[in-house]
């Protein structure tokens, strides 16, 4: 079952050893795993975003507030 949070701050993944890219506010889709934590939204209107970082990571911007959890 898909679980889903909000954007709420500045949220950043970097692409192999590019430049990071800012996750857009807003809702994303979250696929929980032991080491990471995968998030999908809608870059624009009919274009997928899907990125996977670290859990560590996650939980990071989970305590500091910049992604919320959406209740079920």
């Amino acid at each position: 079952m898909p679980q889903f949070a909000m954007i709420t701050g500045d949220v950043t993944y970097t692409p192999g050893d590019g430049a990071p890219i800012e996750i857009p506010r807003g809702r994303v889709e979250v696929a929980l795993a032991f080491d990471s934590a995968t998030l999908s939204w809608e870059a624009a209107p009919g274009i997928a975003g899907l990125t996977a970082i670290p859990l560590s990571q996650f939980e990071d911007y989970v305590r500091d507030g910049k992604i919320t959890w959406i209740p079920d």
